[in-house]
């Protein structure tokens, strides 16, 4: 038949194909296959296999700083908290039944081995750390029991269980930048839910820029401030001491959570 071109109906026809494919084609399901892919098993088989990239074998520099700076941090000295808050536990340490001066609590998400947990037990805190692969809970109470130190160790998934209590502290390090930028939401739901009212969320970020198949993945100031600012106030942030081959790369963040209605899982 004049004007008919079979090759160009056919090029046609396969062009249609293949938008109605990428239409069809569900990029939600793949987010989530690539956060399955970092999951439990994921995790645990890093330890298994001994790719742990993060485990420097002592805790973070910038923690260790910021409590050195802090002689007796761990018994309540120097939390900067509400008048009401300050006055209630002045009472309790100063009350002539003899009670011993309270101690913050400190809950460590994404503990690995415990290096940061056994540094704020050091430092005088009731230290927690929490770790959803079953290996790093269990390496992290073995060497805390060897270093002669006392903190609770929980296999937990942060984002998604509730906490065991609220804590007066949470303390991030390598964890934000470990989970699936998808999670990101999930979170800062989490560190609102695992925190008391008036608590303090430190955190040391990696500041990578550079876009990552990761983990880790990338991360910035800006976006530390657009996803924290709305419930946290700012008290500091600062380029902490790091790891020698993280050095620049690091900015620790000093929060205070406001004070909220409780936070309830999505």
């Amino acid at each position: 038949m004049p004007g008919f071109e079979p090759c160009s109906f056919s090029s046609s026809f396969s062009s249609l194909v293949l938008e109605l494919h990428h239409a069809d084609y569900d990029y939600e399901d793949e987010e989530e296959d690539e956060k399955k892919n970092m999951s439990q098993n994921y995790w645990e088989a890093r330890y298994q296999t001994g790719e742990m990239s993060w485990e420097k074998g002592a805790p973070s520099p910038g923690l260790v700083d910021f409590l050195a700076a802090r002689p007796g941090f761990g018994g309540g000295d120097v939390l900067v908290a509400p008048a009401s808050v300050l006055k209630l536990r002045q009472e309790v340490r100063t009350a002539a039944t003899g009670a011993s001066r309270p101690h913050w609590t400190v809950g460590v998400p994404g503990c690995g081995t415990g290096h940061d947990v056994r540094a704020w037990a050091q430092a005088g805190f009731d230290a927690f750390g929490c770790d959803i692969a079953p290996s790093a809970i269990r390496l992290a109470t073995e060497r805390t029991k060897a270093a002669g130190l006392t903190a609770q160790f929980q296999l937990a998934n942060f984002l998604r269980d509730e906490p065991p209590f609220q804590f007066d502290w949470l303390f991030e390090h390598t964890l934000f930048c470990a989970i699936h930028p998808g999670e990101r939401d999930d979170y800062v739901r989490a560190v609102r839910r695992w925190l008391k009212p008036d608590g303090q969320y430190l955190a040391v970020n990696y500041m990578m820029v550079e876009k990552s198949e990761g983990p880790p993945f990338c991360t910035t100031r800006e976006e530390q401030w657009q996803r924290f600012s709305p419930h946290f106030e700012l008290m500091k942030d600062w380029i902490p001491r790091s790891y020698p081959n993280r050095t620049g790369r690091e900015r620790m963040f000093w929060w205070r959570h406001r004070a909220q209605k409780s936070v309830e899982k999505q």
